[in-house]
């Protein structure tokens, strides 16, 4: 069976261009059913709308979307300079995924690269009791070994925007990504939806050859940035361009699949209504300028209310967390006047640069949730040092290093509980308790904090010591989403329930960090976890990666994850 399309194109998908979509609920879906969602009442959808505890409540839409994705080595020019990639279905970014809200997703993997080993993770997707699919070598997967193929089953019980990637070493940052949509009701009207807008940085060397500087020097200073997949370079490649239409309201939806880059987004003369945080639906806000960290996701509203002109689209690298060759020139364009060929002559809106969140105050999800009480939280201290030459993180106490051959669900399988110090396990035992974690760090350095498996409630976040500081924890519906800030010299405090049992990994998104051991993993209810693992699938994909890498002498240099 071949994918299922039920998504009426109104546009063409080209490289730097959006993929346009009329309003996604199928009209067979809209009989007997309350409400129509629609230009004029996003709030609805069929028998469910935006007050619905998807948590609690999904659509039982009865239907499968299927993909065949296909892992390939080759080169591209993103920015007309061309370089080896890694690309699904030869494409860049890769395929969209495209369900609605309450759909089962099937997607098969075949690894056709000449010497990686893969998987791929849906990133934010819950994957409510299906830990399997969460697609993480050496936590829920042996790698995908070239020449073989996997098949990952989850049902969209979110609505939203958010992507998947490559969770092998720093696979994801060659090419190995893609969007995912998951059509459902929206807090705010609008009239088209746009599409995914990636905002990604780039380099001209590969990420495996910079590791090397990262692991000895610190981060590298990249040579560029994407917008949704292109950009120009000293004279080649192209900007990004986008159509507005006056009077009409779009849908965009941001994704941050930077490997090293906080970026600030901004439309010039425009405003910007945000709805989502990752894929949380909320309360809607306005602002002229949005902070967006690596890894996550905003759902944003823009109308196309300004003279008919040209206006910068601006994806701004911020100097405070990363190095960019290419700061001040990483933009698109929005055309009023298809037919114009003009750089646009408007002006940025001011902007301090920083990596923080979104203000706390401004993101307060739609469907109301309070947090538990718990007498008291983990301490996560965030450090780093050195082993020989090369540059470790350790969170709380440790560094990271799991092993590709013996993932954490095969040793639950098979009955062991003795963990290995590195490979960072904190056991969750009891059902639907609350979990406090307080990661905190004297270094300078913010770090995008994402955890798998959970929305997680943002209950403090701030500068300074926790100690020191006694925040007062907001437990009264406060942020929930799946990538937050531990800001530089600060602290961030996180809590979720233990709803989902499974092996779940929590680790800083800067994938060089990731790399370097700035991870751990939450066993949660680990006497719930073996009926849920598809044995003969998890241990075919193990022989054969065990086959291969024997064969080929692979040894693993970074972390596991």
């Amino acid at each position: 069976m071949g994918i299922i399309s039920r998504f009426a194109l109104l546009g063409a998908l080209a490289l730097g261009a959006i993929q346009v979509q009329a309003a996604p609920l199928e009209a067979s879906n809209l009989i007997s059913k309350r409400c129509v969602n629609s230009a004029t009442d996003r709030s609805c959808w069929g028998d469910y709308d935006t007050s619905t505890d998807y948590y609690n409540e999904v659509p039982d839409t009865g239907v499968t979307v299927e993909y065949y994705f296909d892992l390939v080595n080759t080169t591209a020019s993103p920015d007309g300079y061309e370089r080896q990639v890694l690309l699904i279905n030869g494409s860049f970014p890769g395929p969209t995924i495209e369900a609605n809200w309450g759909d089962t997703v099937v997607v098969h993997v075949t690894n056709s690269l000449t010497n990686n080993g893969t998987g791929i993770h849906f990133h934010g997707i819950r994957q409510n009791y299906t830990n399997q699919a969460d697609g993480v070598p050496s936590i829920t997967q042996c790698p995908v070994a070239p020449g073989e193929s996997t098949t990952y089953t989850w049902r969209a019980t979110q609505y939203g925007t958010t992507w998947y990637h490559s969770h092998f070493a720093l696979q994801a940052w060659e090419g190995i990504f893609g969007g995912i949509i998951i059509h459902g009701p929206a807090t705010s009207n609008y009239d088209v939806d746009a599409g995914i807008m990636f905002l990604n940085d780039w380099s001209h060397q590969t990420s495996d050859a910079l590791y090397t500087q990262a692991q000895t020097g610190g981060p590298p200073t990249l040579d560029n940035a994407l917008i949704n997949g292109t950009n120009v370079y000293d004279n080649g490649g192209s900007r990004f361009e986008m159509e507005f239409i006056s009077g009409t309201k779009y849908l965009i939806r941001l994704v941050n699949g930077a490997i090293d880059t906080h970026f600030k987004f901004s439309i010039d003369g425009h405003n910007i209504t945000v709805i989502s945080m990752d894929l949380v639906p909320i309360v809607p806000y306005t602002t002229q300028v949005l902070s967006i960290g690596i890894g996550q996701r905003y759902n944003i509203i823009v109308e196309a209310d300004q003279a008919t002109a040209d206006y910068w689209l601006r994806a701004i690298p911020q100097t405070t967390c990363s190095d960019n060759d290419n700061t001040d020139n990483i933009r698109g364009i929005i055309r009023y006047d298809s037919s114009s060929t003009s750089d646009p002559t408007t002006s940025a809106y001011t902007q301090t640069d920083d990596c923080d969140d979104e203000d706390l105050t401004n993101l307060v999800p739609y469907v109301s949730k309070t947090v538990g009480s718990q007498d008291d939280g983990d301490d996560l201290a965030v450090t780093i040092g050195k082993v020989g030459n090369l540059f470790k993180w350790y969170l709380g106490g440790t560094t990271m290093a799991v092993e590709w051959a013996d993932p954490t669900l095969l040793q639950v399988y098979n009955g062991e509980s003795n963990w290995a110090d590195q490979s960072g396990v904190i056991e969750l035992a009891t059902a639907d308790e609350w979990a406090y974690f307080i990661i905190e760090t004297t270094n300078t350095v913010p770090h995008p904090i994402h955890l798998h498996g959970h929305d997680f409630f943002v209950l403090a976040q701030g500068t300074g010591t926790y100690a020191d500081t006694a925040p007062t924890l907001n437990t009264a519906n406060p942020p929930r989403r799946d990538v937050a800030m531990l800001p530089g010299g600060g602290y961030l405090v996180l809590a979720f329930q233990t709803d989902n049992p499974g092996a779940w990994l929590m680790h800083c998104h800067i994938g060089w960090h990731t790399s370097e051991g700035f991870a751990l993993q939450f066993v949660e209810r680990y006497d719930e976890i073996k009926t849920l693992i598809d044995y003969d699938s998890l241990n075919d994909t193990c022989t054969a990666w065990s086959s291969y890498q024997t064969a080929v002498g692979l040894e693993e240099d970074d972390s596991g994850v």
